[in-house]
């Protein structure tokens, strides 16, 4: 029994009842999780250790960079990615355990509301780590960062740091808001699916 509950919940994942929905897990599986682990590592793998601050002592370096980077860009998208997930996961676990095929999701009106929530659930997710992104990382990495270095003790409270790949990490920022933007496209157009298909059950009935 474990093991159709387990391959019930695969096929949910990875054949959602829509159209829009498989073509959202491939994107959200392939695309986004390839820039994040193999581009994001190249971009950022190396960050801290070429972060420089003027003095360049290692001690103002952390400091410094720990300013700059509350919390780093892939720990911030890792979380991102897994969060969003989790709703269409727990919807998938929900239907393996009940035994809910994908089309009893469009016949019954409970499962279909379900699964808009769902979307709908996803959809705010993106919004809230988009704001959360701009408010982190903003729109452009600068060559240089200002550091408040007041705390330290220094002769000088505002130091110069400098910010290594620049412009790649621009780059790459950019594609991440963008593959948000996306993401939140396709939930919307797969709750307009859902609900056509839904409106077609209806009226061939």
């Amino acid at each position: 029994m474990s093991l159709n509950y387990i391959k019930n919940f695969y096929e949910g994942c990875v054949k959602p009842p829509t159209v829009i929905g498989q073509f959202h897990t491939l994107f959200f599986g392939s695309v986004r999780m390839f820039f994040l682990g193999v581009l994001g590592f190249a971009v950022y793998g190396n960050e801290a250790l070429h972060f420089s601050c003027d003095p360049d002592k290692r001690e103002i370096n952390l400091f410094c960079y720990n300013q700059f980077r509350p919390i780093t860009p892939q720990v911030f998208w890792a979380l991102q990615l897994v969060i969003v997930l989790l709703p269409g996961a727990i919807f998938h676990l929900y239907a393996a355990c009940k035994s809910i095929n994908q089309e009893c999701i469009l016949q019954k009106p409970t499962y279909t509301v379900i699964y808009i929530l769902s979307a709908l659930l996803r959809i705010s997710l993106e919004v809230s780590a988009f704001w959360l992104q701009i408010h982190l990382f903003g729109f452009q990495v600068k060559p240089v960062y200002l550091c408040d270095a007041e705390s330290l003790g220094q002769k000088i409270n505002t130091l110069k740091c400098m910010v290594p790949e620049h412009f790649e990490k621009t780059i790459f920022l950019i594609a991440m808001y963008t593959f948000t933007v996306i993401t939140m496209v396709l939930c919307v157009a797969e709750i307009f699916e859902i609900i056509f298909r839904r409106s077609c059950f209806l009226f061939k009935r």
